[in-house]
């Protein structure tokens, strides 16, 4: 594993590796909950859903780890399931076995540009203000989600979002685990982020919230075998697209929330990593983009919606992750979740919370690395670290910062130095919003 992995060669051991992917795995075994909730409400079989999720993260874990060696896990994406479910199924009327035809299809055609090197110029045309900004973004991004998870940050009809109820045990509970992580980390405690989950999960045994019940749950046993496959493993409607070519308007919209996804993930991630060369390419992107898209097509046909890179491995790189083998571990503990599901399910919001808060602040360090003299690349880079959060997505964000950065440079007349491939994103952009 060591030579495999070339733990030498990356600085790290096999104890951090293992710690690390523990860490990335807690940190986003939300999905296991989630997902099958939302999935559900298209009429698939929730026990059905939760397997497929658990088995097709394992899966894209495992093609990460043995096609880049980088410490990016995947899983069914947040926003993409939402659209699949309530905007694909529920809002346009197609049926469940449609949209897994349409996601399997999309990681056909992602798949054919990754090999084709196509994604992996679209990744390389972004600016690297607009990378900064990226990697800015979905750290701020992340800290948004612990912080609303944790009731620090909720909505507000008056201020749009405005601060909980900063004395209620649960809040307290996630400040101080976000505390403690700080202290950890400053005193280079190895683990800083699990050891502080773990003490927030068991703490939250003793600990009543407003409602009278315990913060943590005890589950009700410790292992159990959802059903099987059987009801969405290969059900998809294979010949949809193209028995129904206007749906090949979905399947776009589709195509380009995975692939900024995708690539806004990976390179906000692998920055953290220092995985990037001196010019600041990933040198295995085309790689980690078909590892990613030959996910995607295997989870459609378990039963499950687009799977992607997820921003959470961030803090498995926190952790110290910085090879393939944080990436196996968080697949082997999707893999075993399918047995352990009561007790995963169980580990509450309050201890991730703080950790995705923690990571969330150390990702908003590299805005340090924003070209300052250039005030094109500073502007968007800026823009687009606020939008993503704002947004609540990352193609969003990423799509007003290319716009804006493409506007900019046309109008102060340096478009003829603006690469080609650029204006392709902007075209993509301009397109995905005019088909709504």
């Amino acid at each position: 594993m060591q030579s495999f992995f070339k733990f030498e060669e990356n600085k790290t051991t096999l104890g951090r590796e293992t710690l690390a992917g523990f860490t990335t795995f807690a940190a986003m075994a939300y999905i296991l909950v989630v997902n099958p909730m939302i999935l559900s409400s298209t009429g698939m079989d929730t026990q059905a859903v939760i397997m497929a999720t658990a088995i097709a993260a394992a899966v894209g874990c495992f093609l990460m780890a043995f096609m880049t060696n980088y410490p990016i896990a995947l899983a069914s994406g947040m926003g993409t399931n939402a659209y699949f479910a309530f905007i694909v199924v529920i809002g346009a009327g197609l049926p469940w076995q449609a949209a897994l035809s349409l996601t399997f299809w999309n990681g056909i055609v992602f798949l054919i540009l990754s090999v084709t090197g196509f994604r992996k110029k679209l990744a390389e045309a972004i600016p690297p203000g607009l990378q900064v900004g990226i990697q800015a973004g979905i750290g701020f991004f992340i800290a948004l989600l612990g912080l609303k998870a944790a009731g620090i940050v909720t909505s507000s009809n008056a201020t749009i979002i405005t601060h909980g109820d900063m004395t209620s045990p649960a809040i307290l509970l996630a400040l101080g685990g976000l505390f403690l992580m700080c202290i950890l980390s400053v005193r280079k405690i190895p683990g800083a982020i699990m050891i502080s989950m773990i003490v927030l999960a068991i703490s939250g045994l003793f600990i009543a919230g407003n409602g009278g019940r315990m913060l943590t749950t005890a589950p009700e046993s410790i292992a159990a075998i959802p059903s099987g496959l059987g009801k969405t493993f290969m059900e998809l409607d294979w010949l949809y697209p193209f028995a129904n070519p206007s749906s090949l308007k979905i399947m776009f919209v589709l195509l380009i929330l995975d692939l900024f996804d995708s690539i806004g993930t990976i390179i906000g991630v692998s920055r953290r990593a220092n995985l990037v060369d001196s010019e600041g390419k990933l040198p295995k992107m085309d790689k980690a983009l078909a590892a990613d898209a030959i996910a995607t097509s295997t989870g459609a046909l378990l039963g499950t919606s687009t799977v992607t890179s997820f921003v959470e491995s961030a803090a498995g790189v926190e952790a110290g992750g910085r090879t393939g083998f944080t990436s196996l571990v968080v697949g082997t503990f999707f893999l075993l979740s399918i047995f352990f599901y009561p007790l995963i399910s169980a580990v509450p919001a309050i201890a991730t919370a703080p950790a995705l808060i923690f990571v969330g602040l150390l990702m908003g360090q590299s805005l340090r690395d924003i070209p300052y003299d250039d005030f094109t690349e500073t502007i968007t880079a800026i823009l687009t670290a606020l939008s993503i959060p704002l947004f609540f997505s990352i193609t969003h964000g990423l799509a007003i910062g290319v716009i804006l950065y493409l506007a900019m440079q046309i109008a102060t007349g340096k478009a003829a130095k603006v690469n080609w491939m650029t204006y392709v994103i902007g075209a993509m952009f301009i397109a995905f919003y005019t088909l709504g």
